[in-house]
């Protein structure tokens, strides 16, 4: 039998954990070939059966999806992988740390083992969004800005800018550690048109876009809706566009 993958993961420290399951011991050396989906070039790096641990940053890995191939004496083959590859829990974890490319092991639809690498913003990624008493309600995670879950309280800002327009809204926001959460008037968005939420925290040097990418569920402005909610007439409903960026639209 082929070995199958059963645990696949990045940690924060960018280094992939494999964990080979195999019905007879493998003879001789083998190798972890990780390919790039469309660009075809591979990395190749000595893999140790049943565990192996690879360094990412070393690899130089350009952004896009990298399939997962082991090859040895008997040649080469996909790896199949029994992981999901989706933990919540690490994935925030990962998202602590500051940085600008980051690394994801996953389960392809057809159960092979891939590599997703994209570059990274800091941001304050949405967990929950409501429209109720006429506000609207958001919390969330700051993102790979490196600040540490301490609970340590920090001022911040919810700033909803109008796209197109100079007009925006400024309210204080709760920060403590890398949580968040804010609150806003609806009365204060009553122009039509779409606006763009951002968080200013200090001792961050730029706002931060109010996103939903840390999950990796593709397409939320097709698969998720929220509800919408009337104010003196206006039809006020969040949405996110293509980029998984959280704005608010109103329309009369």
């Amino acid at each position: 039998m082929s070995p199958i993958v059963t645990e696949a993961e990045v940690g924060p420290t960018d280094v992939l954990a494999i964990r080979f399951a195999t019905a007879d011991p493998l003879a001789g050396d083998h190798e972890l070939v990780l390919r790039h989906r469309k660009a075809g070039h591979e990395r190749r790096v000595r893999a140790q059966i049943p565990e192996t641990a690879v360094p990412l940053t070393s690899l130089e890995l350009t952004p896009g999806l990298w399939d997962a191939y082991l090859s040895g004496a008997a040649g080469e083959i996909r790896l199949i992988s029994t992981d999901p590859g989706f933990s919540l829990d690490r994935l925030d974890s990962y998202a602590l740390s500051s940085r600008t490319l980051g690394f994801h092991a996953y389960r392809t639809m057809d159960g092979y083992l891939a590599l997703k690498v994209r570059k990274l913003l800091a941001m304050a990624e949405v967990r929950a969004v409501w429209l109720r008493e006429r506000r609207f309600e958001v919390t969330g995670l700051l993102a790979y800005t490196g600040l540490s879950d301490d609970g340590v309280r920090r001022n911040a800002r919810l700033i909803m800018q109008q796209r197109g327009s100079v007009s925006s809204v400024e309210v204080g926001a709760t920060v403590e550690g890398v949580r968040f959460h804010a609150a806003m008037s609806l009365f204060g968005l009553l122009n039509p048109g779409s606006w763009e939420p951002s968080l200013e925290v200090d001792g961050l040097g730029t706002p931060l876009r109010l996103s939903a990418r840390i999950d990796d569920v593709l397409s939320k402005r097709r698969r998720l809706q929220y509800p919408a909610a009337t104010v003196d007439g206006m039809r006020i409903q969040p949405y996110y566009d293509t980029r998984d960026d959280l704005y608010v639209g109103v329309e009369a």
